[in-house]
């Protein structure tokens, strides 16, 4: 299937995929501390870390060496899933009805202020709701692929023979 989403969750689609990932994005480094936390099954959690390090999510680095101890950092491709992470969370909140109020909160770190990110555009800083965008084939879509009814061909995409350019 030549979809993003599909190939993101083919990487981070398991539950316990992003609890981790969440409490890497606590602070949380070594496996016993991972395992402790979130209750997980060590055949399970050694499996979601291998998935993460194998997919440059996380990597694992030696922090003693008798016995062999490692523990598992994000990196830059990892640190791009804190949106996602923070929009689910956010999403939780208000939907789940987990807690009357939120279990976490954020404070922006520059201005000291609790804060709520949000998705803007990058060209004119409006904020982004789902209403706010059309969808339009990119540089890598399939032509044969038929077209969902909300997608539209991109700029980039080749003109239909017979249509006007």
């Amino acid at each position: 299937m030549n979809c993003s989403v599909a190939g993101a969750l083919e990487i981070v689609g398991e539950w316990w995929t992003f609890l981790v990932l969440r409490d890497a994005f606590l602070g949380v480094r070594r496996f016993e501390d991972f395992q402790r936390r979130l209750g997980i099954a060590r055949n399970v959690l050694t499996a979601r870390l291998q998935t993460l390090v194998s997919h440059g999510i996380l990597e694992r680095r030696l922090y003693q060496e008798r016995p062999e101890r490692y523990e598992y950092r994000l990196t830059d491709k990892g640190l791009e899933l804190h949106p996602i992470l923070v929009s689910l969370m956010k999403w939780g909140d208000k939907w789940a009805g987990v807690a009357d109020a939120p279990p976490m909160e954020l404070i922006h770190t520059d201005c000291g202020e609790l804060t709520v990110p949000r998705m803007v555009c990058d060209h004119c800083g409006a904020p982004i709701h789902a209403r706010d965008v059309q969808p339009v084939t990119g540089p890598g879509w399939n032509d044969g692929e038929e077209l969902a009814p909300h997608v539209k061909p991109g700029p980039r995409a080749a003109t239909p023979t017979g249509s006007p350019a």
